[in-house]
């Protein structure tokens, strides 16, 4: 089976290489981006301004390869990649969530970006706290992760 997606928008960020690139968006300080919705889905980002949060899914468009075991940025272990959230990957979906600090038309302004500039948007959700939030989670290595990076540093490279 093949399965196969259409971008509905795109991101915009300060980050044009992947090194420098905050990890994940609560080491990203506040970056802010926006994100660009094609005009052909603006109708579905009605309501959405009521969220303070939203999910962004994304193609890693410049991810390249990947390895099944991988060391990854918060510590200097080779782990399983299932068990990271390394950026190479057999289907290179991004996951994200940002703080939605406003909507003018197809564009959402939003902060904690954490991803490439031109990276293509595949779909937006609402972060649901009632959904989203677990309350009795485990951490598995990274619980005793030995270092806490904040930014890519150029591991995960295409060789």
């Amino acid at each position: 089976m093949r399965v196969e997606y259409e971008p509905i928008g795109i991101v915009h960020s300060p980050f044009v290489e992947a090194e420098g690139t905050p990890i994940q968006p609560s080491r990203a300080d506040g970056a802010q981006g926006s994100v660009e919705v094609f005009p052909e889905y603006e109708a579905g980002l009605e309501d959405l301004e009521g969220f303070s949060h939203i999910i962004l899914l994304c193609h890693l468009h410049r991810s390249k390869g990947y390895s099944l075991k991988v060391i990854p940025f918060l510590d200097t272990v080779p782990r399983g990649l299932f068990a990271t959230r390394a950026p190479r990957r057999p289907n290179p979906i991004g996951l994200s969530v940002v703080r939605l600090a406003g909507i003018i038309g197809n564009v959402l302004s939003v902060e904690g970006i954490d991803m490439l500039d031109g990276t293509p948007l595949l779909d937006i959700k609402p972060y649901i706290g009632e959904f989203d939030c677990r309350t009795d989670p485990r951490f598995g290595w990274l619980e005793v992760a030995r270092e806490r990076r904040r930014v890519a540093d150029g591991r995960f490279k295409q060789t």
